[in-house]
């Protein structure tokens, strides 16, 4: 009871003792985070509709193997898609916002932080970097979900592998 209190604590004094560097970062960056993640979740459904209707049409198919590599092939594609989708959304509001001078930055800025690569010498408006680590954040719920759900398709829950229907 006590840690979350404390926690509490740190979160209120963060957010509103000093509202000019924290309250407009968080003000974007948590609509931001919901915003990526219901089109990821939309984004991997619509894949979902789509490998079903690849396995019903395969169960009987001569070369089960090569279908299931495409079908990963095809999935990773797209599920790289989405990720650089979501990183030009978190782009375009650094821009907006005038955190970065440019599109080229911006883009390159928001790669490194949702993959949480951070090599990039490229650096936030000082009262916008906590906005940065909100997008980092981000990239570790999208990048689980699409942990999560190539996971599924290869283990063959999807009925991809050697033709098997869906138990």
């Amino acid at each position: 009871m006590m840690v979350s209190m404390r926690i509490a604590q740190g979160v209120f004094t963060l957010v509103v003792v000093n509202p000019t560097t924290w309250r407009a970062n968080w003000a974007w960056g948590l609509p931001l985070i919901v915003l990526t993640v219901l089109l990821h979740v939309l984004g991997l459904g619509l894949m979902i509709h789509a490998l079903a209707r690849v396995s019903s049409r395969t169960i009987h198919h001569r070369y089960p193997t090569a279908i299931f590599l495409l079908v990963i092939g095809c999935t990773t594609w797209l599920a790289t898609f989405l990720h650089a989708m979501e990183a030009g959304i978190w782009a375009a509001a650094y821009r907006l916002l005038g955190a970065l001078p440019d599109k080229r930055s911006a883009i390159l800025y928001s790669l490194n932080a949702i993959t949480s690569y951070g090599h990039t010498n490229l650096l936030l408006e000082d009262h916008w970097q906590l906005l940065g680590a909100l997008e980092a954040l981000n990239g570790w719920l999208l990048f689980g979900l699409t942990t999560a759900f190539l996971l599924s398709v290869v283990q063959g829950d999807l009925g991809l592998r050697h033709g098997r229907s869906r138990r």
